[in-house]
């Protein structure tokens, strides 16, 4: 960690930017050769510098990285830049690690995730023994920590993780257990109020017009507006757009 020494000041920048951005300035970030050049040169030499400059503040690092323009670029292309899967210059979509998803599960739900050792209120990001698992880590792809490779995180979708959001605990019985609905139901919400909070919890946004309407028209529809709802919560959390980063 001498200031004297840039690589490893750039290594933890670019393993940082990787996290954030889903790809590396290296790219991949275990691959640092001659023969596999950075795509912005400067721009990983600046982040190194700043990282050292700061007395090795990883906060800072990644409050650099998530204020910059880069970071918070759509991911909707222009035709200019449709083809670039390099350069950064539009975001790039990507599944939500495994231990985040599952915190997120938990926090949008209103339940929590006991693991051994850990204190009730605990997070999955916070558990450091990779042998300490479950079902839904498991299948999303954490790492087993059994090396140093950031390979070993999966980041793939794939079929038994859509069945498991459709089928398993995940979603459905965490609904059930945190009864966010009836809580709010309870608190003198209207249907619409709960369902622009359902969005705002899932999504950080309110629903468009569009589908305020027609999901607030099956609601009022059914015979039980409570079980209509946590029926939309289910298919909120089992949508593209609350599993992926966007």
């Amino acid at each position: 960690t001498s200031a004297d020494n840039p690589y490893f000041a750039r290594h933890v920048a670019n393993l940082a930017w990787s996290h954030c951005f889903g790809r590396g300035i290296v790219h991949e970030p275990d691959d640092a050769r001659v023969s596999n050049p950075p795509a912005n040169g400067p721009l990983l030499d600046e982040l190194g510098r700043r990282f050292a400059a700061s007395g090795w503040d990883f906060r800072g690092l990644i409050r650099d990285i998530m204020t910059s323009r880069a970071y918070q670029r759509a991911c909707e292309p222009t035709p200019s830049n449709a083809g670039d899967t390099t350069n950064f210059s539009h975001a790039g979509v990507r599944r939500i690690r495994a231990e985040v998803l599952l915190d997120v599960l938990a926090q949008v739900t209103e339940t929590r995730t006991k693991f051994p050792g850990q204190a009730p209120e605990g997070r999955a990001v916070q558990v450091a023994d990779g042998r300490t698992t479950n079902y839904f880590l498991t299948t999303f792809g954490r790492a087993t920590r059994e090396d140093v490779c950031t390979c070993a995180v999966r980041m793939d979708p794939s079929l038994s993780q859509a069945l498991h959001l459709l089928n398993g605990d995940a979603a459905h019985d965490r609904i059930a257990q945190g009864k966010v609905v009836p809580r709010l139901l309870a608190e003198g919400m209207t249907p619409t109020a709960v369902l622009d909070d359902l969005f705002l919890r899932c999504y950080c946004r309110l629903p468009t017009e569009r589908e305020r309407q027609e999901t607030i028209a099956l609601v009022l529809q059914s015979p039980d507006p409570r079980q209509a709802l946590d029926d939309v919560f289910w298919a909120l959390l089992n949508s593209p757009e609350f599993v992926f980063n966007h």
